[in-house]
């Protein structure tokens, strides 16, 4: 059998310069509670991410839920279907109602133009997710937030090191939250951040991820335990320092993707966007099976049948899942729910060759009939 072509693959620096880093805590035994490595992680992402401030949590779930109780969160909350669990489980777990908006066929994040629509006098923040690496409408959000007093919250584990209009993506909005998870174009091992300005907000963050603990003998407030260790911070300077680097090679083969599949009839690619410098995070492909002559499941199998694992991301909708069955009414989302039929995210790694993207393309052309 032919060798498995995995979806994604970790970038990891060379083994050397991991050891090399973690080599101190042998001497320090410090490997938690915010040492010495979760402090110069932290100081490397702020300005590299370019933001005003940022704190480190264990993963990028926990930042979305420890957010929403930062700013004290109650009620409805808009946000997208088109997403991972994450998303919606957060809102859920933090006692509140997602409200589901649809999504623009363009770049698949929630549509602007329908959420007005959607606000009630329960609806309390916006929770909006950059997919892809593609960004969201965030003038029109912001417009919006503004006009009806309500938070904003990004979900912007697709978008590291993105940039609009020349600022880091995670300057926008109240909070922004990344996801440093193994698959995503940067990673700790495992991880996530928030990034904010409002120095309260960064304040009941600290004390939120460490059980509310403020000093020896006061703890303050209700909270997990959400710290990064110092293994992830080590492994989060290392990829660092490398991540420009992994961020033009995975340009490269999404640029021989597009090459191969861009004036394929039936095939939808993603679009570039304007003011938009994207991080080549996936590489989705839309089949359209009137024209294509073969849907997306079957391309799917094709692939798996060669040793090929694609991803249907995202897919199902976060609103049809099992666990919220009965509670949410996906007609009233039906690009997204069209788009989750039709979507396949192909093969896309840093390192992954130009030989194998040709292959994979192969087998797409032939399912075309």
């Amino acid at each position: 059998m032919t060798e498995k072509i995995l979806v994604t693959k970790s970038s990891m620096p060379p083994l050397e310069e991991y050891i090399d880093e973690i080599k101190e805590m042998w001497d320090t035994h410090w490997l938690t509670n915010m040492g010495p490595k979760h402090k110069q992680f932290q100081v490397m992402l702020k300005e590299y991410l370019s933001v005003k401030d940022i704190d480190l949590l264990t993963n990028g779930h926990m930042a979305l839920e420890l957010t929403m109780q930062a700013l004290d969160i109650h009620g409805e909350v808009i946000t997208t279907p088109f997403t991972f669990a994450s998303t919606t489980h957060a809102i859920v777990r933090c006692g509140c109602t997602p409200v589901f908006c649809d999504i623009n066929e363009n770049d698949f994040t929630m549509d602007s133009s329908k959420i007005e629509e959607l606000i009630t006098d329960r609806t309390a923040a916006i929770m909006p997710v950059h997919v892809y690496g593609n960004v969201c409408d965030i003038e029109t959000i912001e417009h919006i937030a503004e006009k009806y007093q309500l938070k904003v919250i990004y979900d912007a584990a697709h978008a590291f090191g993105v940039r609009y209009k020349g600022k880091g993506i995670g300057s926008f909005g109240d909070a922004s939250c990344f996801s440093f998870h193994a698959t995503k174009v940067f990673n700790s091992i495992e991880g996530g951040a928030v990034c904010f300005t409002d120095a309260e907000f960064g304040r009941r963050i600290g004390l939120l991820k460490n059980f509310g603990i403020h000093g020896p003998e006061k703890v303050e407030t209700v909270g997990p335990n959400a710290k990064m260790n110092e293994f992830c911070a080590a492994m989060g300077i290392c990829n660092l320092r490398h991540i420009d680097d992994e961020i033009a090679k995975r340009k490269n083969v999404v640029e021989h993707y597009i090459e191969r599949l861009s004036n394929v009839e039936g095939i939808r690619l993603n679009q570039k966007q304007e003011d938009v410098q994207t991080n080549y995070a996936y590489f989705p492909v839309l089949f359209e099976e009137d024209i294509f002559g073969a849907n997306r499941d079957d391309v799917f199998e094709a692939l798996a049948k060669e040793n090929i694992k694609a991803r249907k991301y995202f897919y199902p909708l976060t609103n049809t899942f099992d666990c919220y069955h009965g509670c949410f009414d996906v007609s009233r989302t039906p690009v997204a729910l069209q788009v989750s039929r039709q979507v396949l995210t192909l093969p896309l790694y840093a390192d992954l060759p130009l030989s194998d993207v040709d292959r994979i393309c192969d087998i797409i052309m032939k399912c075309k009939r």
